[in-house]
């Protein structure tokens, strides 16, 4: 697929995916701007800041003006989604059709729902009954149909679990890599012996430029590069190896608050935790073959990872993980 699309380029949501895009477009050569709610944080180079309230049609046009692509990684607490995610999605899709944008849209697994082992591929069937499983199908129908009816391009980029440096809110991010590096607990959920995907966060961002760099790729779903499966217990081993010390692991068999997990937060999350006890495989051959790239291996992942957080805890920065 040929490149084409150059303009402004407006990034909604400065979590470690928002913000990790913003510095991947900068760095491809494009002019960048990174919205959320306070406009500030991290300072990257070549990216305008900006503040800005997506969630209202009026906040969403003034964040997206002049915008050629509009990349939507906004999120909000899990216990939130189901209210929230939706009204954010008629806004974005407001906005885009009136200043004509295209959209490249952050998107997750849920839709799925239980696959009970099965691969995910983009032509796996949309089954969710969790609550905030029919709301991302819901969500991904809408922008699909304003696709087709021509309001809006839009291209959909699933991601497997984050990891990577900047993620801090993953089951494979906060809960893990500090207790690794210092001898403290290290959670784990579910049956740590099933082989579970995790998308390199630096992959999501560079996965969710090339979208927007390629229109070719608009009107439906794309899983995002990601590298093999591992077990829990696999990806364990590997961290081990690279901190030189035994881990000492925490599994959760079931949700419940437990260290940064609030029960706000784990009870929101029940529902979702049959991704801890089933395999959760995602496949993204597709898109590795129509733009020729390759996941990140997870090991570099992992030196990475490590690396950074090395750097936040030599810091002495305060941080606390707040969802899987």
């Amino acid at each position: 697929m040929t490149s084409t699309e150059s303009g402004l380029h407006v990034v909604l949501g400065a979590g470690p995916a928002g913000t990790t895009l913003a510095a991947e477009l900068a760095r491809r050569g494009h002019p960048v701007r990174l919205v959320d709610r306070s406009g500030t944080g991290e300072a990257v180079e070549g990216v305008q800041r900006r503040r800005g309230d997506v969630g209202t049609p009026e906040g969403a046009r003034e964040a997206m003006a002049g915008a050629a692509v509009v990349y939507h990684c906004v999120n909000v607490a899990y216990h939130l989604q189901v209210d929230v995610m939706p009204r954010v999605q008629r806004a974005v899709l407001s906005a885009a059709e009136a200043v004509g944008a295209r959209l490249v849209v952050l998107d997750t697994l849920y839709p799925y729902g239980e696959t009970h082992g099965e691969v995910m591929t983009e032509r796996t069937p949309w089954r969710a009954t969790s609550g905030k499983g029919r709301m991302r199908a819901e969500l991904d129908t809408g922008y699909l149909e304003a696709h087709r009816a021509g309001r809006v391009r839009v291209a959909l980029g699933r991601s497997a679990d984050f990891t990577g440096p900047r993620v801090l809110n993953s089951s494979l991010g906060g809960a893990v890599f500090p207790g690794a590096l210092t001898g403290g607990d290290v959670l784990a959920f579910g049956d740590i012996d099933l082989p579970h995907s995790y998308s390199d966060i630096r992959d999501v961002a560079a996965g969710l430029a090339v979208l927007g760099e390629h229109p070719a790729g608009d009107g439906r779903v794309w899983h995002l590069p990601a590298d093999r499966a591992r077990t829990t217990r696999e990806v364990h081993r590997m961290i081990e190896e690279r901190a030189g010390r035994p881990l000492k692991v925490v599994v959760l068999d079931e949700p419940r608050p437990f260290g940064p997990f609030d029960k706000t937060l784990m009870d929101a999350y029940a529902e979702m935790f049959y991704q801890h006890t089933e395999p959760q495989i995602m496949d993204s051959a597709a898109f590795q073959e129509a733009f020729d790239v390759r996941p990140t291996p997870l090991g570099d992942t992992l030196d990475a990872t490590l690396d950074w957080y090395r750097a936040l805890l030599d810091r002495g920065s305060q941080f606390q993980a707040a969802q899987p």
